[in-house]
């Protein structure tokens, strides 16, 4: 390809071509492999996931992409794999996988512990009983576990009655 990896609006083109573009799920996936060292910030990592809709028609085959990455070690790797579970996998189908990988994921960058807080307070809405059994019982840090309370507690979808219940949730130590 002709692209340059020199700009940042470049970089943001790439991964939008590869997320809108007509080709067989390998060779995107073949693609998605290669982008991904490129993601350097925040920004690019999350609208590429936003662009990536190839996670609704395969799932199953995404998933099992995703939890490589979710193993890297590297931050924008882990953000990615996270940023995709928040966006196309907040079902009951994948509820249990997804917290399960939150609770093994101890990437000490601000932008993954972030992109986690982010997932958790996602499911909230949509599960807030098993969201809440998840929140009594995880191994998150304590800066991302208050990350999630506070953003849940942030949400237009969540009533006054539970951000005020969730506010003692704060963990003493």
């Amino acid at each position: 390809s002709a692209a340059t990896d020199e700009y940042f609006e470049e970089i943001m083109l790439q991964g939008m071509v590869i997320g809108c573009a007509k080709m067989p799920l390998e060779e995107r996936f073949a693609l998605i492999e290669a982008f991904l060292p490129k993601i350097d910030n925040w920004s690019v990592c999350d609208s590429f996931c936003t662009g990536l809709k190839t996670a609704r028609q395969e799932p199953e085959k995404m998933w099992e992409i995703l939890e490589t990455y979710l193993n890297s070690r590297q931050a924008y790797e882990v953000r990615f794999g996270v940023v995709m579970i928040l966006k196309y996998y907040v079902n009951e189908s994948y509820m249990e996988r997804a917290f399960a990988w939150f609770d093994r994921i101890e990437h000490p960058d601000y932008y993954v512990k972030m992109a986690v807080a982010w997932a958790v307070s996602v499911y909230y809405p949509a599960y807030p009983q098993q969201t809440r059994a998840y929140l009594r019982d995880n191994c998150l840090d304590d800066f991302t576990y208050h990350k999630a309370i506070q953003k849940i507690r942030e949400s237009l979808q969540v009533s006054k009655e539970e951000k005020e219940e969730l506010k003692q949730w704060k963990r003493q130590g």
